[in-house]
């Protein structure tokens, strides 16, 4: 069993707001974890610079091509060949763990029984949601596979097809299970503000969910969709565009998670003008200023605040991810806010802070080394050369 010292870094935890100037750890190069003491049979001198977590994006769709964004007839093949492409931009962009919020043929599943098997998948370790959860017609109606012969979700129209899909993303692997409450800017037949699935509906997901040790995430704009899913119990929302004061109440009372994936909305209107259907640019010039107010009503309020991206949308590309930091601070959050998001909290949502989400004896060794700061400035983690290691070893 050998062993790693590194030295001579200033260290942000994920656990306290302060860097620990000088800092050094050991890491076990066998399991990959942090140990205690410093002995060590190699010594790593970080020469000054700037240790943090792997940043945990708890809100990726690996079946997604951010620049062609062709959404409907892939097959298996195609959405395979994307996500083992995207995982490896998600690992050299600082992401060591993401939970996929949705996919075509259950394919983030497929790939995380590989991982658990010890395949040797390149990226992040991967908490997958399989096929998302939707009524006939609503934002995970998609048309897939060659001949159209299946959907990109579940459809689901009633408490007893809802119980019936979630016990069959259990029965496949599922560990999260994705609901639509509401309609969405990609989906051609809705708007942000529809209400989609019923509250009994979600309720429904969330029983089945919670008794099988299962997270619930709800894709929730418009107000109402959105105050349907805290009611029911979900464990996070996922955009909460039109959050209300009363929500965020109930939020803040519940615990519920909110995933803001504010540069899902950013990169649409920025880069998305003559190359993206007008429905898309109608829907996310409409509604992102005030998406973006109330978002930031959310963080001051106290909401715990999870990190994701939407990762793989029109533009939203899977190297990325730190942008979202920026984005975080540019509506209220304080830049340690931003860093616990991407940390502890997404770790504590995805019930993985056992072992990830914070740099401390006994969890993986998933860290980054950056030249600059990111305490001081989040912009720090957009470095494209920083050194990402995951389980102790370095990868980039």
């Amino acid at each position: 069993m050998t062993k790693t010292n590194y030295k001579n870094f200033n260290l942000f935890d994920g656990v306290h707001e302060k860097l620990q100037v000088n800092a050094n750890f050991t890491v076990d190069n066998e399991t990959g974890r942090l140990v205690a003491g410093d002995k060590a049979d190699d010594v790593v001198d970080l020469k000054g610079k700037y240790v943090m977590p792997g940043l945990i994006n708890a809100h990726t769709h690996l079946m997604m091509q951010p620049q062609s964004n062709k959404l409907e007839y892939l097959s298996e093949a195609e959405v395979t060949f994307s996500a083992i492409e995207n995982l490896k931009e998600l690992l050299r962009s600082g992401v060591t763990y993401i939970r996929d919020c949705g996919c075509a043929f259950d394919v983030d599943i497929k790939l995380a029984k590989l991982q658990q098997e010890g395949q040797h998948v390149v990226g992040p370790q991967i908490l997958p949601s399989g096929r998302p959860m939707s009524i006939t017609g609503g934002h995970g109606d998609f048309t897939e596979g060659w001949d159209g012969d299946t959907t990109w979700g579940y459809l689901t129209d009633s408490t007893d097809e809802m119980r019936r899909a979630v016990r069959k993303a259990f029965k496949y692997g599922a560990r999260n299970i994705k609901v639509m409450a509401t309609g969405g800017v990609m989906s051609a037949t809705d708007q942000v503000d529809d209400t989609e699935l019923s509250y009994e509906e979600i309720r429904t997901a969330v029983e089945e969910a919670h008794s099988k040790h299962m997270t619930v995430a709800a894709h929730a704009e418009g107000a109402k969709g959105i105050h349907n899913a805290v009611k029911a119990g979900v464990d996070s929302i996922e955009h909460g565009s039109y959050v209300t004061d009363e929500d965020i109440e109930l939020m803040l009372q519940q615990g519920t998670y909110l995933t803001p994936t504010l540069i899902a909305a950013y990169t649409i209107p920025k880069y998305g003008q003559g190359k993206l259907p007008q429905y898309m640019l109608d829907k996310a010039n409409a509604f992102i200023k005030d998406y973006f107010e109330r978002i930031g009503a959310a963080i001051k309020a106290g909401v715990k605040i999870s990190f994701g991206t939407d990762a793989g949308t029109p533009f939203n590309g899977f190297k990325d991810t730190p942008f979202e930091l920026q984005l975080l601070t540019e509506v209220g959050a304080t830049n340690v806010q931003a860093l616990f998001a991407a940390s502890q909290n997404s770790a504590k949502l995805l019930h993985i802070d056992q072992d990830y989400g914070t740099l401390e004896i006994g969890k993986f060794a998933d860290f980054l080394v950056l030249d600059s700061d990111p305490v001081a400035d989040v912009k720090a983690v957009q470095q494209t050369d920083k050194s990402v290691y995951q389980h102790g070893a370095k990868v980039y």
